[in-house]
């Protein structure tokens, strides 16, 4: 998320224009053109702009393996880029050299994964060392051996009692604290530099310790010109951990600074973003990022841990927000309905493990360590600009769970994964997700990273595990069962597994712990033509929580099939369980038009809050998305039979909601009502558009706009200023908010003559704004208007609200 930036705090700008970019193309959609497969055997060359290869563990290699869809597993060859001199690979392969195979047999399903498993094998007692490879070379293929050291085999609990986990841990931490000691060293990324140190803490030897207080001197002193958020938790967490585990205070005040600033950073609702807080509260840039947002709130709760207390209450506002997750499924990019694509999301459900144990929270704590020991393959191969903290925050998480549940991931994936990321120095590198190019974490050190996770038997630090678990220690059956609901899913196949199911298999697994689970059961059944609606009906029923909300979601996805479970979804509807309440709202608008009948019902609760149970009134925004989406809710197409003071009374409550999304749903209503009926909601509207939501910023001017547009259509004097008042030309948004903003006024003509000063110097503004080209339609119209304003005779009457 964050790039390879910041070794200097001076181009921090040029890298939040990066990121912007990055983050609007979203989730795997980074611009990246695939690229046909060569056949190295046949001369193809490795296709132009495909600069994405892999480390292939401790053999000194690197190569090159195609990627289709973000995975490896339609390539069969891979392309030796690189042999490090003097390395095991070293006078037995060379560059060009092409891989068709391992243990003496082709590969058959995916090269980067079965390369891999071979190096976890060589490196047993059993392998002996051997790394038995079918090498082709100018046409001809042989069988050749590279010898690897033998660290002996992982253990079933691994890295639990685990000899070879114990070798590694010893060998990286040799070496990182080699490397540490050089002088160039000091240019480290602060992220990686900081988990470095705390892997060496981590380690409990005493013999780093010097080289540990030196970078905790250095963190105490930190500084950053932006992106502060993403760096001061994992800065402030190293300083933590250091003064707990060597009581030394000369640190104190350098982390008593860096909380104070990411206390008074947080935004009114308790989040973070890319940057501090605006100086209104809200959350800079286009709003929340649970990503920086999760490990600072942890880095605080270390440091009160620590004896530096004042982040008590932003401690209390970020841990609200994040409660509400437990139990729906991945914690979301920002302020945003659960994620139930996957069983992780950039390693946030990882960050919500540890973030809720060590406030002692045992309940939300399992709940996302289960997540993370189902996540493994595609679910943790992959993220937002990157894998890097997929891959960090796993088995920090996944340890919670007890020595099983490290074991049964390990077994899944975590042991090849690791062996083939670690370098035949002992070293780590990133290895990206599988793309045609590098992710934004590129050329970062790792080392850290993966020695915390060999580091969690030695319990010496928080981060791994220090203290009395808070998470109910897992049997091998159930670690295993739980790696399997992860399964059955790629990002280039992700129906034939559940497709391949039956109605009753599939039935069974609706009723599954986890929400991914459910949701995936749901879009099958939906592919199927068999008619489950009665037997999901007596689902709403059971007694099992989980049924129940399977059962909401798979008749959500049923749609108008789902008709004849109104009345029972209606039932449900009032259950005192609020998830289950939000679930059977959404069911009845997936059923549509025939479960219109419960809108009133829907729109009376939307009315009501519950502060102590719900204090964001995150019920209400799931209500009205419910009732006036666009493109699904209850009430989008027709207001129809509506009480009209039943919805004034909805729609003044939606108005206040933080969210702005929730809020900008609401926009449906103003096209529906005649004046007279809109008339009683002007000034609940007129708010709406002075005073911004808190959060939800990426959304929140679509409401401003549309009730700009409204209220100057009816020239309601006191919305004529706010068009210049709200339109801010800098915040991120400005193409469409600009643009509403000036259209809005262009309806009051003449009248707006008081206005001509702020005109004409906004017009030199946005003439000589560093994004002057994209904004000239907007100049283009601001000087018709101007021009409007100057010639207009008979400017439209102005009305006040109160009059209206």
């Amino acid at each position: 998320m964050i790039a390879r930036i910041h070794r200097f705090a001076g181009i921090a700008i040029l890298a939040i224009s990066m990121l912007l970019v990055t983050a609007a193309q979203g989730l795997g959609a980074r611009g990246k053109k695939q690229v046909d497969k060569p056949d190295f055997t046949k001369g193809d060359k490795i296709p132009d702009g495909a600069s994405h290869d892999w480390n292939l563990g401790a053999t000194g290699l690197r190569g090159w393996i195609y990627t289709s869809q973000t995975s490896t597993t339609d390539a069969r060859q891979i392309c030796v880029t690189k042999v490090d001199k003097g390395s095991p690979a070293d006078g037995t392969l060379a560059v060009g050299d092409v891989i068709l195979g391992v243990g003496g047999k082709v590969f058959s399903y995916d090269p980067r994964t079965e390369f891999g498993k071979a190096l976890t094998v060589a490196e047993s007692e059993a392998g002996a060392g051997n790394l038995s490879l079918i090498r082709w070379r100018g046409g001809k293929t042989d069988a050749v051996v590279v010898k690897l050291p033998v660290l002996g085999t992982y253990s079933a609990t691994a890295p639990y009692d685990c000899p070879k986990s114990r070798r590694i841990l010893e060998q990286g931490c040799k070496v990182l604290a080699q490397r540490m000691a050089e002088p160039s060293y000091s240019r480290q990324n602060g992220i990686p530099r900081s988990l470095n140190a705390l892997a060496l803490l981590a380690s409990g030897k005493a013999e780093y310790l010097p080289l540990v207080k030196k970078e905790a001197q250095w963190a105490a002193k930190f500084q950053c010109g932006g992106f502060q958020p993403w760096y001061y938790g994992y800065v402030i967490s190293l300083l933590a951990e250091y003064k707990m585990a060597t009581g030394d205070e000369s640190v104190l005040p350098g982390m008593r600074r860096l909380v104070r600033e990411a206390a008074l950073g947080q935004s009114v609702v308790g989040s973070w973003s890319h940057g501090w807080a605006e100086p209104d509260g809200r959350a800079c840039a286009y709003g929340m990022m649970n990503a920086p947002g999760i490990p600072l709130t942890s880095s605080l709760i270390l440091a009160r841990k620590a004896g530096v207390s004042e982040a008590g209450p932003a401690i209390e506002r970020s841990v609200r927000l994040l409660r509400f997750y437990v139990g729906k499924g991945c914690i979301p990019y920002g302020d945003h309905v659960p994620w139930i694509q996957n069983h992780e999301s950039n390693g946030k459900n990882g960050m919500a493990s540890v973030m809720f144990s060590l406030l002692g929270e045992s309940k939300a704590a399992e709940y996302f360590s289960r997540m993370g020991t189902a996540a493994h393959g595609a679910e943790r191969d992959y993220g937002h600009t990157g894998n890097f903290f997929n891959i960090l925050w796993a088995m920090p998480s996944i340890s919670l769970s007890g020595p099983n549940a490290t074991g049964a991931w390990m077994d899944e994936f975590g042991a090849w994964y690791f062996d083939l990321a670690r370098q035949w120095d002992g070293t780590f590198v990133h290895q990206g997700p599988p793309d045609v190019k590098g992710d934004k974490y590129t050329g970062w050190d790792c080392t850290g990273v993966f020695l915390l996770a060999y580091a969690m038997p030695l319990k010496k630090i928080y981060l791994t595990g220090k203290g009395e678990s808070q998470v109910p220690q897992i049997s091998m059956a159930e670690a295993k069962s739980i790696v399997e609901d992860g399964g059955g899913w790629t990002r280039g196949d992700r129906k034939s597994f559940y497709d391949s199911l039956t109605i009753d298999q599939l039935l069974a697994r609706l009723g599954n712990w986890s929400p991914v689970v459910r949701q995936r059961v749901a879009e099958a059944l939906a592919r199927r033509k068999d008619n489950v609606i009665d037997r999901l009906i007596g689902m709403l029923d059971a007694k099992d929580a989980y049924a129940r909300y399977g059962a909401c979601r798979a008749i959500e996805m049923q749609k108008d099939r789902g008709a004849p479970a109104v009345a029972a979804l209606l039932k449900t509807f009032r259950s005192d369980d609020l998830w289950l309440r939000i679930l059977s709202a959404e069911a009845l608008a997936g059923i549509g038009g025939p479960a219109r009948s419960a809108a009133p019902e829907i729109l009376e609760r939307l009315t009501k809050s519950d502060p102590k149970n719900d204090p964001r009134n995150m019920e209400q925004r799931y209500l009205s998305f419910a009732l006036f989406d666009r493109k699904g809710g209850l009430l989008s197409k027709s207001l129809t039979g509506i009480d009209r003071e039943l919805l004034g009374k909805a729609v003044r409550a939606g108005l206040k909601n933080e969210d702005g999304k929730a809020r900008s749903s609401l926009a449906i209503v103003y096209d529906q009502l005649t004046f007279d009926e809109i008339k009683p909601l002007l000034p609940a509207i007129l708010d709406a558009v002075a005073e911004r939501a808190p959060s939800g910023i990426m959304f929140s001017d679509g409401i401003r706009t549309k009730g700009l547009a409204l209220l100057a259509k009816h020239h309601v004097a006191e919305a004529m200023p706010l068009c210049l008042d709200i339109l801010d030309i800098e915040r991120w948004g400005k193409n469409g908010r600009i643009m509403g903003c000036l259209k809005a006024l262009q309806s009051y003509g003449g009248a707006a003559r008081p206005l001509l000063p702020r005109l004409l110097e906004l017009e030199k503004q946005l003439a000589n704004h560093r994004e002057a080209k994209m904004l000239q339609p907007h100049t283009e119209l601001l000087r018709k208007i101007i021009a409007k304003v100057k010639a207009d005779t008979n400017p439209p009457k102005l009305r006040s609200i109160k009059e209206l």
